[in-house]
């Protein structure tokens, strides 16, 4: 996958690889498609959360928490598609902001109560 991504003004993406028509109508494509797969795990595993923290019962809440596995691998999916096929595409940060940051939120367990 690394020799298909291309790496323009800090920019990580693959190129399109989905079948997209030059201007867009009305009708759904494969792009639609994928986002509209992946906005709805995302609400389902929202809701699966809350559902799975709130569980009174054992076995409900065994049963909810593998769903709620399940759906977030779905996720996974649908996103490593979507970078696959040149729909999402990453920002590379510098690795000094990348310092600085680790450095900054270090610094904050210093005031968790239990260490």
């Amino acid at each position: 996958m690394q020799n298909q991504q291309q790496q323009n003004n800090n920019m990580i993406k693959n190129p399109q690889g989905l079948n997209l028509p030059q201007v867009k109508g009305p009708e759904m494509n494969d792009r639609d498609f994928i986002n509209d797969g992946l906005s709805t795990c995302k609400y389902l595993t929202d809701s699966l959360n809350i559902a799975v923290r709130e569980a009174s019962h054992e076995q409900l809440y065994q049963d909810m928490l593998q769903m709620l596995q399940e759906t977030h691998e779905s996720c996974r999916t649908l996103f490593n598609l979507m970078f696959k096929n040149g729909v999402y595409k990453l920002e590379a940060e510098e690795q000094q902001k990348i310092d600085q940051a680790y450095q900054q939120f270090s610094n904050y367990s210093t005031q968790f109560p239990y260490q």
